[in-house]
């Protein structure tokens, strides 16, 4: 059987005739709207949870509208000129309107990428109101409290200044904050390195030395990490959430419009049905792909994903071109730590985001043979190998599985990993 799997912006093929594929996992098909815009002003006039968007718009007040980084495609684009032209007619001229990108603990986005984010029309128009936060800049963020949880809240002074917020984003499945989109937008979108650090330290067992498993994919209640994002956004400005949830083809599916925990939580519903597939067992290997994943770090939600339907002992083939490398300058001290044990000992004395990555990737990498752009010495380091194409991949699988003495392993296909998600159905 011919397999294809996505790699950048091009497709990797192999043959396989060796293995019994299981099932090809995608994301559920869905048809795109025929008017995204007509149907987000439909989302203003009654929108979920919260009053219509023009009644809380102050006339001559000033409007900040999150957009997204480099690193999520959202389609928010599409709606931005219906948007500024919907509260242009409703008191807000083009000179009280900013644009921030909610980079988190990210590299902000370069001028080609910001017009790719806001549309070049959009860009050229509001191109010196569009900054990137910056989670490091103390002089940029204000202190809001801390949340029940302990984490101190320092948000972008942007937000907290404006008269009314409007967080935009997409919402797909998230390895530990449940969900994209809502709050993420806000926590850790615009927050500072303290607060991100702080939140994402819940992502340990409060007191084994394990991941909490209270921390799921796809969960929010009882998620301690989604609950403290929430909790914690909510202390910042006065917000309207627009989010997006796109289809296989990255076309917009569905606009939600309204109060940032109402309106998500419905989003989330369908984006569960549309993004979550059942499976029935675990296979011998999978073939995954991260798609145009710009680093490893982003290229770890499709290793995460692929990895809670693979035997123990399995293997992974991983395509995750990664041409920016790992995607944090801090990820590889930690990986040098070496071991689960001693990542963990030093995240409880210091909360710090690659550290949580550099921990789920350690236990989920050590049999994965990846065809990207990393070299062989960064892929070591990871726990895994490096293999120069997907044939290379299937071979080193087939003659590991071999030496195991299986001689027809299953295997799953993921051709957009890091959006599917594996629900297994039985044990």
């Amino acid at each position: 059987m011919k397999i294809a799997i996505p790699y950048g912006s091009t497709e990797l093929t192999a043959t396989l005739d060796w293995a019994r594929i299981l099932d090809t996992l995608r994301i559920a098909d869905a048809p795109a709207l025929a008017n995204p815009a007509a149907a987000m002003l439909e989302q203003f006039n009654g929108p979920i949870g919260t009053a219509p968007l023009a009644t809380r718009l102050q006339p001559g007040g000033t409007v900040l509208i999150i957009v997204s980084d480099s690193f999520r495609k959202t389609g928010v684009h599409q709606l931005l000129p219906t948007l500024v032209a919907f509260l242009n007619d409703h008191g807000v001229p083009d000179e009280r309107i900013s644009f921030l990108f909610a980079t988190g603990s990210h590299r902000p986005p370069t001028n080609a990428e910001k017009s790719e984010i806001l549309g070049s029309a959009i860009h050229a128009r509001f191109e010196g109101r569009a900054v990137a936060h910056s989670p490091h800049d103390d002089t940029n963020l204000v202190y809001r409290g801390d949340t029940s949880r302990g984490t101190p809240v320092f948000m972008n002074r942007l937000a907290d200044e404006a008269d009314t917020v409007i967080a935009t984003g997409r919402v797909v499945l998230h390895y530990f904050g449940g969900f994209g989109g809502g709050r993420k937008s806000i926590l850790p979108g615009i927050a500072g390195m303290k607060t991100i650090a702080a939140n994402h330290a819940l992502n340990l067992d409060p007191v084994e030395n394990h991941l909490n498993p209270d921390v799921a994919i796809g969960r929010l209640d009882g998620n301690p990490v989604a609950e403290d994002m929430l909790e914690g956004a909510k202390r910042c400005g006065d917000h309207f959430l627009l989010n997006t949830v796109l289809n296989r083809s990255g076309q917009i599916a569905r606009i939600y419009c309204g109060d940032l925990e109402e309106a998500h939580r419905e989003a989330c519903n369908y984006a569960e049905r549309l993004y979550t597939v059942p499976v029935r067992e675990k296979a011998d290997f999978v073939v995954a792909s991260a798609g145009t994943a710009k680093n490893f770090i982003q290229s770890h939600k499709s290793l995460y994903n692929a990895h809670q339907i693979v035997k123990k002992g399995g293997h992974i083939i991983l395509a995750a071109p990664a041409p920016e490398g790992y995607g944090g300058h801090k990820f590889v001290d930690w990986l040098k730590l070496g071991s689960r044990a001693a990542i963990i000992a030093e995240l409880r004395k210091n909360a710090e985001i690659n550290g949580q990555t550099a921990l789920s990737t350690l236990e989920k990498a050590r049999k994965t043979f990846f065809i990207t752009a990393m070299s062989s010495t960064e892929t070591e380091a990871l726990g895994g190998q490096k293999v120069e194409n997907l044939d290379e991949g299937l071979d080193r699988v087939h003659a590991a599985l071999a030496q195991r003495g299986i001689a027809h392993p299953t295997c799953y296909i993921m051709p957009d990993a890091a959006f599917s998600v594996p629900i297994l159905s039985s044990p």
